[in-house]
């Protein structure tokens, strides 16, 4: 049999996962052999509803909405989506293939066999979320940073390489570096994932199922295959309450009544904690917009913006910049056609109009942040020398 082909058994029902990588061509071939060998019942993708209707719309990003983005809260997950999609897309261009074909040979041979179609994979916005929110502050800054830096990695990579990686002992250790580094991306990312897969997996109609999945997964899937598991907690993006959301409306009450107890004992020193204030936290939050060259209309509104939304958890100096610069420079449809090829450089990166934005929300959110912590140790200094 197919060495990229695995066989399992489940009550009565046989399965055969047939590990992929995205870019590979050897693996829409491997998809047609397992379908054409095995004649199944139901034919389960890795991909969830949104990822399947991106592929049958390759045109869909026209439909995106910048500002609404913003407005729900969605920049670092649009972010990382551009990022990704970017690096897999400009991966197969030098494989000379399309990233994803042999999910869209799966989907077309479900439809031509008149077999049973299953979305095996957790909702990708469900799976970012629940990594965003497991994150701590500097846990998603070195996320996003380590992300953006494998952007501009030109290393080539051979047919050869794929199907080495395809390999469970080269994945397990791939699998271990990355949760060395982020343990709760892996968490997440890899182990949440393999429990959601096998759940749909064996719960497929028929008794023959084959299964396309990414390499990546193959072994979590067979470990938790028997398993009696339930999936419902995997959906769930609530975040958690708790010490730390405590903590974000501790810190700003703290500040203000450090200024108010300050400004009764001297009133001298409390305006001083003020201008600290307002000049640390506009301040830095406008240089963060400066570095990623926004608009001095934007600029101007992170410096306003900052010194308020820094005191309410709920608002960010970000999103009042990012909708100001995409007021002034709204995305084009150019500027979406041009995603992938722009954030293989430094300067497209800087220079399209939807990663620009992302980066003047984030960057005015981050150097925010930083004023915050700032303005906050010199506002407790000067508040425990004058009490």
């Amino acid at each position: 049999m197919n060495a990229n082909f695995v066989s399992l058994k489940y009550g009565e029902k046989e399965i055969t996962l047939v590990k992929t990588a995205h870019i590979s061509k050897n693996s829409v071939a491997d998809v047609e052999e397992a379908v054409a060998l095995i004649n199944p019942d139901s034919i389960c993708v890795e991909l969830d509803k949104d990822r399947y209707e991106t592929l049958n719309n390759r045109e869909a990003w026209r439909e995106n909405d910048i500002v609404k983005v913003i407005k729900d809260k969605k920049v670092g997950y649009l972010m990382v989506n551009i990022i990704l999609a970017s690096f897999q897309k400009r991966m197969a261009k030098k494989m000379d293939n399309t990233s994803g074909q042999e999910m869209i040979t799966g989907i077309r041979l479900a439809k031509e066999g008149n077999k049973h179609l299953v979305l095996a994979d957790r909702s990708i916005k469900t799976t970012f979320t629940r990594i965003w929110n497991k994150l701590t502050f500097m846990g998603k800054v070195k996320l996003l940073y380590t992300i953006v830096l494998s952007i501009f990695d030109d290393e080539d990579i051979t047919e050869a390489d794929l199907e080495e990686l395809k390999k469970g002992d080269a994945l397990e250790a791939a699998i271990n570096d990355i949760g060395k580094g982020f343990p709760v991306v892996k968490e997440v990312l890899v182990d949440e994932r393999d429990r959601y897969l096998a759940y749909k997996i064996k719960n497929a109609p028929g008794n023959k199922i084959v299964a396309v999945i990414g390499a990546a997964h193959a072994n979590g899937i067979i470990k938790n295959i028997p398993l009696d598991d339930h999936i419902e907690e995997l959906d769930d993006t609530a975040k958690k309450k708790g010490f730390g959301s405590l903590i974000k409306w501790l810190i700003p009450i703290a500040i203000v009544l450090m200024i108010v107890i300050t400004f009764f004992h001297n009133q001298e020193v409390g305006l001083n904690q003020i201008k600290s204030w307002l000049l640390w936290n506009g301040g830095l939050s406008a240089l963060g917009v400066l570095i990623c060259l926004g608009h001095p209309l934007s600029i101007l509104t992170a410096f306003v913006a900052a010194p308020i939304t820094s005191l309410n958890p709920l608002l960010a100096a970000g999103w009042f910049a990012g909708l100001m610069e995409a007021a002034i420079r709204k995305p084009k449809v150019k500027d979406f056609e041009d995603l992938a090829n722009d954030t293989a450089t430094l300067k497209g990166f800087w220079h399209n109009r939807v990663t620009h934005i992302l980066m003047v929300v984030i960057m005015a959110n981050v150097f925010s942040t930083i004023g915050t912590i700032v303005s906050g140790l010199g506002i407790f200094g000067s508040f425990i020398s004058t009490i």
